[in-house]
């Protein structure tokens, strides 16, 4: 299916990208996978997955998303500081934790969860948010015990006899700095493809409609999408694994994250 020795300069690929773009709707090559919209992509391009085979592959990536989706897209994994402590399974989970929904099911009877998606938009019906501190460059994680709704009421007398109602202390949190190397070494220049999509008779078509140039990941935007809520930070641990903390990303914002955004 693919050619081994295929090689395309920026320009070519974009040439590619408009030549499928003029297709229409295309039949989903990996029906039934969850990244069918992506490897129908690969396989258009005549490439390997993840494989973007340009001179300076190294700076580029190819991302592709769904445009009739809210869905949030993960942008990296990042465990808060200090590290040292394993913030979540250690302090989280056993501190701040609730009895797993199968619990005594699928799991043991003491099986604990602590799954949060919090931003700075408010706090959760747990007490939680994320605050952004530009004094101690930090992104940090803030509890507020009045702000817990009342049906997590018998929650919060465990959480007051196991550790008190008070900030979390010490406070997890993200340096900038620590922010900006790890976005840095994620969040590449891309080339970013708006998809529209549709199921018929069960098989997926594409249309990839949208071509998006993006370069020069921006620090000061990326701060400012945590500030606005745009980026959120989503914890998945239970007591038997600690799934990892994840930064995410509104679907149709992506493009705010860099400096020079090309619509082609």
């Amino acid at each position: 299916m693919f050619d081994q020795t295929i090689i395309y300069t920026k320009e070519t690929l974009i040439d590619k990208l408009k030549e499928i773009r003029k297709r229409g709707w295309v039949e989903g090559t990996r029906t039934g996978n969850v990244g069918n919209v992506g490897n129908t992509l690969e396989d258009l391009l005549g490439i390997k997955e993840n494989n973007l085979p340009l001179p300076n592959a190294a700076e580029w990536e190819l991302k592709c998303q769904r445009l009739q989706t809210t869905s949030l897209v993960t942008l990296f994994h990042m465990e808060p500081s200090p590290t040292a402590l394993k913030f979540v399974p250690a302090i989280l989970l056993p501190n701040y934790g609730w009895f797993h929904k199968e619990a005594g099911k699928k799991y043991p009877l003491d099986e604990m969860s602590f799954r949060q998606t919090i931003s700075t938009q408010g706090r959760s019906d747990r007490g939680f948010q994320i605050v952004v501190d530009r004094t101690q460059q930090k992104v940090m994680v803030s509890f507020d015990y009045s702000a817990v709704s009342q049906k997590h009421e018998a929650w919060l007398i465990g959480v007051e006899k196991k550790i008190g109602l008070g900030e979390i202390n010490p406070q997890p949190y993200w340096g900038f700095e620590d922010l900006y190397h790890k976005a840095g070494t994620k969040l590449h220049n891309c080339f970013f493809i708006g998809v529209h999509h549709k199921n018929v008779n069960g098989i997926e078509y594409f249309q990839y409609s949208k071509i998006l140039m993006l370069k020069s990941f921006s620090k000061a935007r990326f701060i400012s999408a945590i500030e606005k809520g745009e980026i959120l930070v989503d914890f998945d641990a239970r007591t038997g694994h600690n799934h990892g903390t994840k930064f995410r990303f509104r679907n149709n914002k992506l493009h705010e994250l860099y400096d020079e955004v090309t619509e082609l």
